[in-house]
């Protein structure tokens, strides 16, 4: 049954209003996804690509799975309210680590279930939350860190857009743009929900926005005296994976070299050493001198996988073959 949730707003409210990207949230959204098992349309080359991965690391019957449920309430102390902008994965594992034992207790006495872990859980908190956060950077290196320049140029697009948005239109344009559930009126937002009533009673002044790319709906996080959160589906979300022809890679080969150009248009998807030679040619230990190279170059960034290590592209090689094509 959906509800309709009000949040009202006054100037100062809205002067504190402000956007962050946040790992952990991706984290969330993204393993929440994967548990659902659901043939995304948009997903699915992602969820192809890293599905056995956790499932032969057993993060999917782990405390991720007790956590992040597929459907209604995940733990809140999960997405700790971001301290700046853009904080790293560091840091928030290292607030979830601080989490205070009485906000756990609460968090996981919301959930369906009451498994042993849970128990454990919430009789010492302090004991579990390294363990916790310990599977959480498992699941990043496995699912997430390999696509990280992707979805964060995505997600950097998507806070310049809104921002763009308010400035041009004002911030009823923009809410009212946000998604289908949410709309502005007469200094309120409100909220089409099925769980989780978000009121200023249970959070502080202003509201801190979050764009998701895995995020299937509005996702909200509420707790006294921080800013009520709102993720949401992020724009873009669509060409994400694409696999987009470099037009230009003449160019770019004419200084890098022309195995090193197609090694970083090979990349489009994360890759090993050995998957890399059989689809370009080039010998396992040509491929990994290239690698090394472009990887001291800031162009390729390594992530293990369980016996093998994925070669992806950073944020720097994104922006140069974007730029070529």
């Amino acid at each position: 049954m959906s509800v309709l949730t009000e949040l009202a707003f006054s100037a100062d409210d809205l002067a504190l209003t402000r956007f962050a990207v946040s790992p952990m949230w991706e984290v969330v959204a993204g393993f929440r996804l994967l548990v659902s098992r659901v043939a995304h349309p948009v997903h699915r080359p992602w969820t192809e690509q890293v599905r056995s991965r956790v499932d032969d690391a057993g993060l999917t019957a782990g405390w991720l799975a007790e956590l992040v449920p597929p459907q209604n309430y995940l733990c809140d102390f999960l997405t700790p309210f971001p301290a700046d902008p853009a904080p790293t994965l560091d840091a928030e594992l290292a607030a979830i680590r601080a989490t205070p034992a009485a906000a756990v207790r609460r968090d996981v006495g919301k959930l369906d279930g009451d498994s042993a872990r849970i128990r454990a859980l919430r009789s010492a908190p302090e004991r579990w939350l390294p363990q916790i956060t310990e599977e959480i950077e498992t699941f990043w290196e496995l699912a997430l860190a390999p696509y990280w320049a992707k979805i964060r140029a995505v997600l950097d697009a998507e806070v310049f857009h809104r921002a763009r948005q308010v400035a041009e239109h004002g911030a009823g344009h923009f809410f009212n743009d946000l998604h289908t559930s949410v709309s502005w009126d007469d200094n309120t937002l409100r909220l089409v929900r099925r769980c989780c009533v978000l009121s200023r009673q249970t959070a502080g002044p202003g509201l801190l926005l979050v764009p998701s790319v895995f995020a299937a709906g509005v996702l909200t996080w509420s707790r006294h005296p921080e800013p009520p959160q709102l993720a949401y589906p992020a724009r873009g979300t669509g060409t994400l994976w694409e696999r987009r022809p470099v037009a230009r890679a003449e160019a770019i080969a004419a200084v890098l070299g022309r195995s090193r150009t197609r090694l970083l248009t090979e990349l489009a998807a994360p890759a090993s050493t050995t998957e890399l030679a059989g689809r370009t040619g080039i010998s396992a230990a040509g491929v990994s001198q290239h690698l090394a190279a472009l990887r001291g170059a800031g162009m390729v960034s390594a992530h293990r996988a369980g016996r093998s290590v994925l070669y992806a592209r950073t944020a720097v090689a994104e922006t140069l073959l974007t730029a070529a094509g």
